[in-house]
């Protein structure tokens, strides 16, 4: 009797979860994302930073130093003035970084620990997906450090974005996608 509760709890918890994926975007909405990843031009302003979690960012919880509301695996980035601007080919950035850094950089290397772009990406890709969202993926560099970053853009404007760098663990941010100004 047990097995099969438990067994009809996954399915029915199955179930849900797909039902849950169905977009419930308006046409407009849809429509909206569709200009925007045509043109290539948005910005989009992050709300929270979900670094890899390890040791080092575990002890920064326990220190206390982590704002109220944040946890060592969701940090609220609400007053911290950030964003990533893509315009065709040209993209700026201005990322808080929380995670630890394998490589560090040289003596004479910027010491701001942020993940800032300022020029040309490469091996841009945007694929609409079944539920009107789009995935977005392309290589863009730092000062001193290559990234391989990958966007996920909702109809609702809401954005899920993973940068890879070559010296870094990781990093996820979720936001809010806004149309760049002429």
């Amino acid at each position: 009797m047990k097995t099969r509760i438990i067994i009809l709890s996954f399915v029915s918890l199955f179930v849900m979860a797909c039902s849950a994926s169905k977009t419930n975007a308006t046409p407009e909405q849809i429509a909206a994302l569709d200009q925007l990843v045509a043109n290539q031009t948005f910005k989009i302003e992050s709300h929270w930073a979900m670094p890899q979690v390890n040791r080092s960012i575990s002890a920064l919880q326990n220190s206390g130093i982590i704002a109220p509301g944040s946890n060592a695996n969701r940090i609220s980035l609400t007053g911290i003035a950030n964003e990533l601007k893509l315009d065709g080919e040209t993209i700026t950035s201005r990322l808080p970084y929380y995670g630890e850094v394998q490589m560090p950089s040289g003596y004479n290397e910027s010491d701001d620990n942020n993940i800032s772009f300022d020029g040309t990406i490469k091996n841009y890709k945007a694929e609409k997906n079944d539920n009107s969202s789009y995935t977005i993926s392309f290589d863009a560099k730092s000062n001193n450090e290559g990234y391989n970053v990958t966007i996920i853009l909702y109809p609702s404007l809401k954005s899920d974005m993973i940068l890879k760098g070559a010296k870094r663990f990781p990093i996820r941010y979720t936001g809010q996608i806004t149309p760049i100004s002429e």
